[in-house]
């Protein structure tokens, strides 16, 4: 296991939330936090500072101070929590994908907006490159006053060996000990009776594999779906909705071509829509 969550920071309450939910994880998983600042203003603000004083940019330096009183807040709240920062110049999801190729990470958290101007954005269209570039799990933590709760999961279910895979990932960060809940959005039309078989049959499968036997499933019919004129995305949002779910695990497996545009679509929808905390990750298998 890695035992680290990378968190690219921008100072903004949007990165300061995500910031708090991995500090709410690690109380349990005991992870190190590993802060990234990234200067995406200009080539080599950081670089330069370092290597000849003469081009410091006063940024650098503000960032730095920033950094330590934000280390030392989450230290006074977390004390036994390991903390330390990085700070590199270039493109967001360039520089993490550097970091993620060189150290191992059970995933990047990252809050879905942040301050505008020469710091990184931190919303959407950021967190979906970062995904699309790194085979590291994303935790998406949407902006809200209050603290997100980790009692009710949500796995999106086709029935795949691959979303066994992202459930084993996220369990380095939630444990065990949470109820799961499997959507399965019916698109071709199945008969209930067909996928309460397919059901039963992958729970024990999970159990098997995971450990975790608290499990219930939701089905969308696609009648549903005529009826109320939605697409996989927006029912996917109702079941959250109606299921009260505190988390999110989307997974992104390997197809083939055509399969795979319809599924990064899916995924791209999920990414722009963060209502709760959403954890994309890769199946392996």
């Amino acid at each position: 296991m890695a035992n680290k969550l990378l968190i690219p920071v921008d100072f903004s309450q949007y990165s300061n939330k995500a910031i708090a939910y991995a500090c709410q994880l690690t109380k349990a998983t005991k992870h190190e936090l590993v802060l990234i600042h990234v200067f995406t203003g200009h080539i080599n603000s950081y670089r330069n500072a370092i290597e000849d004083t003469a081009l410091i940019d006063p940024r650098v330096a503000e960032a730095k101070s920033k950094m330590e009183e934000l280390i030392s807040s989450i230290k006074k709240d977390n004390p036994e929590t390991v903390v330390r920062s990085v700070f590199s110049d270039g493109n967001l999801f360039e520089e993490i994908g550097k970091l993620t190729e060189t150290d191992t990470y059970d995933a990047i958290v990252m809050g879905t907006k942040g301050s505008s101007g020469l710091d990184s954005l931190l919303i959407g269209s950021n967190m979906f490159d970062v995904f699309q570039n790194t085979k590291t799990p994303v935790l998406a933590v949407p902006f809200s006053d209050k603290t997100y709760k980790t009692e009710k999961i949500g796995l999106l279910c086709n029935f795949k060996e691959g979303e066994i895979d992202v459930l084993k990932q996220a369990t380095a960060l939630y444990t065990h000990d949470f109820e799961l809940v499997l959507i399965h959005i019916n698109t071709a039309d199945e008969s209930i009776k067909a996928l309460d078989a397919k059901f039963a049959a992958f729970i024990q499968h999970i159990i098997t594999e995971t450990g975790i036997d608290n499990i219930s499933y939701v089905i969308k019919n696609q009648a549903f779906l005529i009826q109320y004129k939605e697409d996989i995305s927006s029912a996917i949002d109702t079941v959250i909705a109606d299921e009260l779910l505190d988390v999110l695990l989307v997974t992104k497996s390997k197809k083939g071509f055509l399969r795979k545009i319809t599924e990064e679509n899916i995924v791209k929808k999920m990414a722009y829509q963060i209502q709760i905390p959403k954890f994309f990750a890769r199946s392996i298998t």
